[in-house]
């Protein structure tokens, strides 16, 4: 949540913003209709974060739909979420409890929707990286966790859609209001509530944005005030917000957007997120008690370790992966991964904590790609350590 609007200032105001609301819901409803009701059965994808402008835009896609007569529901809508699997425990446990609320409710409506969740390939993950490769930790130089953990799972299913019908609209939860960077962005591609923009980086997919021009308030108040198609109330989402004091890193899509992830607002997002130097979202949870305080202090406090270890150059080699030596213009070396050492003390300490907190944190599948990593470095080193050997013996040789 944008911090210039704070959630309880939305609730003590909403009566004065009733009417703006009303008109907002009914050009978005408006919208979203009549984009649904064009003679092209092209598909839908709503990207679903789990926070309040996703919400809100799968919200009135669903009560749009449901007003339809069933022979006008013509056209498939995916809703699909991505879990990074290093998310923040509290935010994936409510997003795949909310994702299950809503393929019941799809089922029991017969609605022509289906609920998808994207994740990373199981040797791009963050874990595979950091501790199989040795990665340092992202900053906000070497960012490459949003691509590998983000863009390149969802795109894949997009590209995947537009294959089988040859086009695809993506409908996101976009608004101007987010940050000036988003607003600049916005006008620069000529997005609107209304306007169908081509997908930068996929061919046959198309954007569609229709809250576009929603405020804070609009998103909060109608959550606050209509209970969510799919059962249940939006409690707990409000709860989540007001306790982090914060806002949902979004389903990031193109390189272009990645700044939303690791900005410097506070954010739910990945616990692990080293790209942001304080994580004031799960600090802001850990303050106000919610959740398992001591789970989530030991999750922050490993973060701020894997920081320290990043900073402290006796950790890394002083080689890249493939060997090179790389300097900086000032001629300051740049140094290469964690050495395998300082990899597999991330590794047992991480372990130990997933034991104590009792949280999956690591998967089965990622411990066999890091030992099998691991072997492969350990094969490579022993042949350059050898082929170092063959040739300093001559040289050796020859100065005796």
């Amino acid at each position: 949540m944008n911090r210039a609007t704070p959630l309880k200032s939305v609730v003590v105001n909403k009566d004065e913003n009733t009417a703006q609301v009303v008109e907002c819901l009914r050009a978005a409803i408006d919208a979203i209709r009549q984009e649904y009701l064009r003679r092209h059965n092209d598909p839908w994808v709503i990207a679903f974060s789990g926070g309040k402008d996703s919400t809100l835009l799968l919200q009135l896609t669903w009560e749009m739909l449901s007003a339809l007569p069933n022979d006008k529901r013509h056209r498939k809508i995916y809703i699909v979420g991505n879990d990074t699997l290093v998310e923040s425990p509290l935010v994936i446990r409510y997003l795949r409890a909310t994702m299950e609320e809503i393929d019941v409710a799809i089922a029991a409506h017969r609605l022509p929707m289906e609920t998808l969740i994207t994740r990373p390939n199981i040797d791009q993950t963050f874990w595979v990286n950091v501790i199989g490769r040795g990665y340092i930790p992202p900053t906000r130089n070497f960012r490459w966790c949003t691509d590998r953990m983000k863009i390149i799972p969802t795109s894949k299913l997009l590209k995947k859609l537009v294959r089988a019908h040859k086009c695809a609209v993506l409908l996101v939860g976009t608004r101007m209001s987010e940050s000036m960077n988003r607003r600049r962005n916005m006008k620069k591609h000529s997005i609107s509530g209304r306007a169908m923009n081509p997908h930068s980086a996929i061919a046959g997919c198309r954007i569609f944005a229709p809250l576009a021009e929603f405020e804070d308030e609009d998103v909060w108040l109608t959550l606050i005030q209509r209970k969510p198609p799919w059962g249940g109330s939006h409690r707990e989402l409000i709860t989540l917000y007001r306790n982090a004091g914060g806002g949902e890193c979004p389903l990031v899509l193109t390189k272009a957007e990645a700044p939303s992830c690791g900005t410097t607002s506070p954010r739910f997002g990945c616990w692990t997120c080293t790209v942001v130097n304080k994580d004031r979202s799960l600090q802001g949870l850990i303050d106000s008690g919610y959740g398992n305080t001591d789970s989530l202090k030991r999750l922050f406090d490993f973060r701020e370790w894997l920081i320290e270890l990043r900073e402290d150059g006796a950790n890394r080699y002083p080689v890249r992966r493939n060997g090179e030596r790389k300097t900086r213009e000032d001629g300051t070396p740049v140094l290469g991964p964690f050495t395998l050492a300082i990899r597999k003390k991330i590794l047992e300490s991480l372990e130990e904590l997933q034991s104590d907190i009792g949280e999956r944190l690591i998967t089965k599948a990622e411990l066999d790609v890091i030992h099998d990593v691991w072997r492969r470095d350990q094969v490579i080193q022993s042949c350059r350590d050898a082929l170092m050997a063959t040739i300093s013996s001559p040289i050796e040789k020859k100065a005796a």
